[in-house]
């Protein structure tokens, strides 16, 4: 079905989300039609800052806001969906859209298998009517289902629509891009030379993906590397709660601006704790590239700025390579919590690969360098 279709049948003018690939199609539909005017479309922070906003748009206007996310944002949203939303609350309705990732019966990647499973257990828990969009479902299918929620919509409930692996295409693709010339591995890759042994945390999608890759092209072994796949959000997280337990190693973190935006809090509480040996390393391409390139905040702003301000004691801007090696040469010496903001260019290999460790391995393998087991 064609994601413009849907959002026909759905039949409302304001969205707010965080992207995802498997609903990439109906990204792009909104991009093309809305970009992002505030007035119709937001990209927000996390899944939970999206139905916010959609509350207040209803409150402000009657109408009925459509609210987009991957399956493992739904977590993010159960608490304003319980506590304010839901019908023995405030009443508030809104149209869930959310991509099916570790759809049961259909690959794919660890981190999706069990979000998958719990998807429509976790709406079913919550009362959220859903009905699964696939390849096979009809229009006449997706109006009937539309006619029903539209009744419970107008009781102040809460509905979902579950879209699986291909079930929305969009012919408009969108090219998305910035001016700035350094990509993410090379970004990485430099990381890599100057971090030696130190552990090496990555955020979630290709930058985890990347990382596996330099060390296995360099023939560099992976117990120095913790993958965080999934918890799109967290990875400073887990690099401050492994800093502060070793601080005799310097601790690299190798964060996303999307990522860092999602639960930017964190930032916050790292700079309060001021491990003397943590570098958080934001890789800025000002895009959730992982997810197709749609725009992300920071594309407009200045994440050292924000760092600064929250209290990290030393803080970097990279705009360009050679900024950046001389930046990473004085950190790796430097003792004392470093942030560095570094502008990246939008994109990834055609053939870049997928860890082939799991993430069970790749758990031992760390702790096992880090003395954890």
């Amino acid at each position: 079905m064609r994601a413009e279709k849907l959002a026909e049948i759905m039949g409302a003018d304001f969205y707010a989300g965080v992207p995802d690939s498997q609903l990439k199609a109906l990204c792009q539909y909104l991009i093309r039609t809305y970009g992002t005017d505030p007035r119709h479309h937001i990209i927000a922070a996390n899944e939970g800052n999206c139905t916010a906003i959609a509350a207040g748009y209803h409150l402000a206007t009657g109408k009925i806001p459509v609210v987009y996310m991957q399956n493992s944002g739904e977590g993010n949203a159960i608490n304003p969906i319980a506590s304010l939303l839901h019908e023995e609350v405030y009443g508030i309705p809104m149209i869930l859209v959310i991509g099916w990732r570790g759809e049961p019966g259909i690959y794919d990647e660890p981190q999706h298998i069990y979000q998958g499973k719990v998807t429509e257990s976790l709406l079913d828990i919550m009362g959220i009517p859903s009905y699964p969009i696939s390849k096979e479902t009809t229009e006449d299918e997706l109006r009937g289902t539309m006619a029903e929620f539209k009744g419970l919509l107008d009781k102040g409930k809460i509905v979902a629509f579950i879209v699986g692996k291909g079930a929305l295409r969009d012919d408009g693709g969108i090219g998305f891009k910035n001016d700035y010339e350094m990509s993410r591995e090379e970004i990485i890759r430099c990381v890599t030379q100057v971090s030696d042994g130190d552990p090496v945390i990555t955020t979630t999608g290709k930058a985890s993906r990347e990382l596996f890759e330099i060390r296995e092209n360099g023939g560099q072994s992976h117990q120095y590397d913790f993958l965080t796949v999934g918890s799109m959000g967290h990875s400073s997280s887990i690099a401050l709660g492994i800093a502060l337990q070793k601080p005799d190693r310097k601790v690299w973190c190798i964060d996303g601006d999307g990522a860092a935006l999602m639960h930017m809090g964190a930032m916050a509480v790292i700079a309060q704790a001021a491990p003397g040996n943590l570098v958080h390393l934001v890789v800025n391409n000002g895009a959730h590239e992982s997810v197709g390139g749609m725009p992300t905040a920071a594309g407009r702003m200045d994440l050292f700025k924000v760092a600064q301000g929250c209290g990290y004691p030393c803080v970097y801007c990279a705009k360009d390579r050679n900024g950046l090696k001389d930046i990473l040469a004085e950190v790796k010496k430097k003792e004392g919590l470093c942030f560095i903001e570094v502008k990246a260019a939008i994109g990834a290999r055609e053939d870049l690969g997928r860890p082939t460790k799991t993430p069970m391995e790749n758990k031992k393998l760390f702790m096992g360098y880090l003395g954890g087991i």
